[in-house]
């Protein structure tokens, strides 16, 4: 192609004067460029419009590779015109640096390709249809850079001249004395591997372990190292071998959040206990904010030292921690009206003294009384 072209410019701008030659190949360049850009903003007006992630993806991925290889072929066809002219052998010396450049210009199109395609996904305002989240979009994404990688190494090794099939074998023998060497980076490998398949939690979530004193929020999850932010906003970076040796929490997929408290009224107050049991009982069945369908019981529990102990277990509906506070506020503030209304009140540590026999003195008296 690049020869037909520079026929066609000696062509139209004469056989001798290779100076305007080059003159005419810059001016085509420029005009090219103009073209392109102008038709790349049209391509992406109309992208945009679509809530398909994948053709505004393409066009963003292809415009700056697109413009390279647009001015690389041209100055390479300068260049050609200039060594017909000059009898200099620059062809045969620049086709090694083109092949190069096409491998380079085409790896680089396909790793914008899926950065764009990624950030595509995970965009809400994208009616993609997908189900796949931002940690599985992160190992897709991440396998499929490699891929490209070791391709576009592998391609480039054998347009200089090296061969694969060699530099495999190699590979394969050094792979084993660096299998030795890198354990532990490759069990940290394997377990983000395990992370990425088994999802036992995903970017965002809340985690902690009984194990270890890990707790917090999952930021990102590489291949050797997985960064949690502690509720304090200190990053804590773990390696991912740790995760197959240790018991791990899961908080954010709960499904509900329990209230679990156990509450005493006077001794005085035990006849009133059952009416204030039904009440309360009635009371959460009745909470729009309490899940029916879980557990829900309200029953008196013990008689302690200085109450009678009645426990309510239920679930929220939500999960939200703030939510989840504020609805238990109000559960209990409505317990303690129920208790009130029912002329009972809530029993704090009181102590008796009896002494057989006499009366205390009145100053004695009136100190135990207080």
């Amino acid at each position: 192609m690049l020869i037909q072209l520079r026929e066609w410019v000696t062509l139209s701008f004469g056989e001798q004067n290779w100076v305007w030659q080059v003159f005419g190949v810059v001016l085509l360049l420029l005009l090219a460029g103009y073209l392109q850009r102008r038709l790349f903003i049209k391509l992406l007006e109309k992208a945009r419009v679509t809530q398909n992630p994948w053709d505004d993806a393409v066009v963003h991925a292809l415009q700056r590779p697109l413009t390279w290889l647009i001015w690389g072929g041209g100055l390479l066809l300068a260049l050609q015109v200039v060594a017909v002219k000059t009898e200099l052998d620059l062809v045969s010396d620049l086709s090694p640096l083109t092949d190069l450049g096409v491998i380079a210009l085409l790896v680089w199109f396909l790793l914008r390709l899926i950065s764009a395609i990624e950030i595509n996904i995970l965009d809400p305002n994208f009616d993609t249809g997908e189900t796949l989240d931002e940690t599985t979009w992160g190992a897709i994404s991440k396998l499929l850079r490699m891929s490209i990688f070791i391709t576009g190494t592998l391609v480039v090794l054998q347009t200089m001249g090296i061969s694969v099939s060699g530099v495999l074998a190699f590979g394969g023998v050094g792979g084993i004395a660096v299998g030795f060497a890198a354990r532990d980076l490759l069990a940290n490998f394997f377990g983000g591997l395990i992370i990425y398949m088994d999802k036992p939690f995903r970017v965002g979530d809340w985690v902690r372990s009984p194990d270890r004193n890990i707790e917090g929020t999952v930021e990102e999850i590489g291949w050797r190292l997985t960064r949690i932010r502690t509720f304090d906003k200190r990053p804590l970076y773990i390696p991912n071998s740790v995760f197959a040796t240790i018991v791990l929490e899961n908080p954010s997929r709960m499904t509900n959040r329990r209230i679990n408290e156990t509450i005493g009224v006077r001794y005085d107050d035990i006849e009133q206990l059952p009416v204030i049991i039904k009440r309360i009982e009635a009371m959460l069945k009745e909470h729009p904010d309490i899940d029916t369908r879980q557990t829900l019981m309200v029953n008196f529990n013990t008689f302690a030292s200085s109450s009678v102990d009645f426990f309510i277990y239920t679930f929220t509906k939500t999960t939200d921690w703030a939510r989840y506070h504020q609805i238990k506020e109000d559960v209990l503030l409505k317990i303690s009206a129920i208790i009130e209304a029912e002329g009972a009140e809530i029993a704090f540590p009181t102590r008796t003294i009896h002494v057989a026999g006499h009366s205390l003195p009145a100053a004695v008296a009136e100190d135990a009384a207080d």
